[in-house]
């Protein structure tokens, strides 16, 4: 059954209880990376292995976000301000513990490519904080891991 959370708004990037930011350097350039964040919703599971579908909702306002292992999610867009800032909220999931969660991306120039950041901001019972930030390591092995897949994605459909 699904879950509503806490409707919060950008600021809890910065104010969450569980912040877990991670960054990587690409070769793509910035709005290339942005376009295929925001612009590409569908093209997700191409480039981040725990997505399974991703498609937009509400005219491009929401997206609904499935995941191997059955986790689901329904998202409201925060900021879509290309092409430095692509976030979003969970609206409702299947997913136990959650309180609040949202997802920003920044990205910035570096050299000819993009430093993107990716910041996981989480609100949960104490249990659950415990347990993202022992899962710390496997989050960051799954950013690394897309951000490199999307790099390779942006410059294979460059050729």
């Amino acid at each position: 059954m699904a879950r509503r959370l806490s409707p919060v708004g950008l600021d809890f990037v910065q104010s969450a209880p569980v912040r877990l930011v991670f960054s990587r350097e690409v070769g793509a350039p910035p709005d290339a990376v942005y376009r295929a964040l925001a612009d590409d919703v569908t093209g997700w599971p191409q480039w981040f292995t725990a997505v399974t579908l991703c498609r937009p909702t509400g005219g491009g306002a929401g997206r609904e976000v499935r995941l191997k292992g059955g986790t689901r999610f329904q998202e409201s867009i925060l900021a879509a301000e290309g092409p430095e800032r692509y976030a979003y909220r969970i609206d409702e999931t299947n997913a136990p513990g959650l309180r609040a969660l949202v997802e920003e991306w920044r990205l910035s120039p570096a050299g000819t490519g993009t430093r993107v950041q990716w910041t996981f901001a989480v609100d949960g019972p104490a249990p659950l904080r415990v347990a993202l930030k022992l899962g710390r390591a496997g989050l960051g092995r799954a950013f690394r891991d897309a951000v490199t897949a999307l790099d390779k994605r942006i410059g294979s459909s460059k050729a």
